[in-house]
């Protein structure tokens, strides 16, 4: 059973390519005066003025990324669009163009697509976005989508990886493990309907967690908030593979080590909770979880009076040596290296 809400069928045949395209397009309106020609020519025309242009590309892969049996193809787009909004808000830009590109199977109907694309409209009306172009194929094997974002910040303003530097604060935004947990409730409803396809799933109570992995945002208002503060973070990424991975990719780019301690990441309340029930140890669903799409991010001492005040952003650490090592301090202040055990797309599977 795969989670279509419209129950009305035309099949893809009637429309062919273009009639899709058609009907996927035919309303759409710029908002961004960098657009100078979307969709409908053989290339869009984007004007990026003095700014640099940030470009990012993620692939989403039936099977891979996400499940049909409970993800609502509405909230599958959604979550398209947001998880590429997330790259540029990681080197502190601003995400205004996308093009979609998507190979599908004749097991969708053109309902079904228009499913998928209500969620990438409602994304990009949220965020002010222009879909200005992409492609549609044929697949033998499932849903595919790709989707590249383009964004723009000025050259100075452009954060790296690679600029962490020893005694630097490492921040992070939101709470995390939370979509790691969405996910294990998401999973253990689709075992049971498989195992008895008369059980209803029992969602309630897990309103939170399931938000943040089926509908994730991207903290665009973060980097709108340091702006207005005139901070420019020293190194910035976002939390797609767990909080681990993500600050071992700072400090090995930046050949720096860091601390991060137990007590001061970030983890909700329901999160915490429903790890205990699984038995699961809740800052490992921080560190290794994954999804949160939360940014870490590393900023001088001298931030530390403005930065503590951001509302949504935790201090949890600072930079070292890089012959320190990577760290994590417990609550009772035992010292564990940190390891990568996020999620790996070769391997389609969470190391945890």
């Amino acid at each position: 059973m795969e989670f279509f809400e419209n129950q009305t069928r035309t099949e893809l045949s009637e429309l062919g390519e273009f009639g899709l395209i058609e009907l996927l397009t035919k309303n759409i309106e710029i908002k961004n005066a960098s657009t100078i020609k979307g969709v409908g020519d053989d290339a869009a025309v984007v004007d990026i003025s003095t700014d640099k242009l940030l470009v990012s590309t993620d692939v989403l892969v039936e099977g891979v990324h996400f499940d049909l049996t409970y993800t609502p193809l509405k909230h599958l787009g959604y979550k398209a669009v947001v998880v590429n909004l997330s790259d540029i808000a990681a080197m502190n830009g601003k995400p205004e163009q996308i093009t979609v590109s998507i190979a599908i199977s004749n097991r969708f109907s053109a309902e079904a697509i228009e499913e998928l694309y209500e969620g990438i409209y409602l994304a990009c009306n949220r965020y002010g976005i222009d879909l200005i172009g992409g492609d549609t194929t044929t697949s033998k094997s499932g849903l595919f989508i790709s989707i590249t974002v383009l964004g723009k910040a000025p050259a100075e303003k452009i954060t790296y990886r690679n600029g962490a530097k020893k005694g630097d604060l490492v921040c992070v935004t939101g709470d995390l493990g939370a979509a790691y947990i969405g996910l294990l409730i998401l999973e253990r409803e689709k075992r049971v309907f498989e195992a008895n396809s008369e059980m209803q799933p029992d969602l309630e109570g897990f309103d939170y967690v399931l938000e943040r992995q089926l509908k994730p945002e991207p903290r665009l208002d973060i980097v709108a908030k340091l702006d207005e503060l005139k901070i420019v973070p020293s190194s910035m990424i976002d939390v797609s593979d767990g909080l681990a991975s993500e600050i071992i990719h700072i400090c090995k780019q930046s050949d720096t080590g860091c601390r991060l301690f137990e007590d001061k990441i970030p983890v909700d309340y329901q999160t915490e909770e429903i790890a205990k029930k699984f038995g699961l140890v809740p800052v490992t669903m921080a560190l290794s979880g994954g999804e949160d799409y939360e940014l870490l991010f590393t900023v001088p001492q001298t931030d530390f009076e403005t930065v503590k005040n951001i509302e949504s952003v935790s201090i949890i650490g600072y930079i070292t040596d890089k012959a320190e090592g990577m760290n994590l301090i417990t609550k009772d202040e035992k010292i564990f290296e940190l390891k990568a055990q996020g999620w790996d797309a070769m391997l389609n599977k969470e190391k945890i």
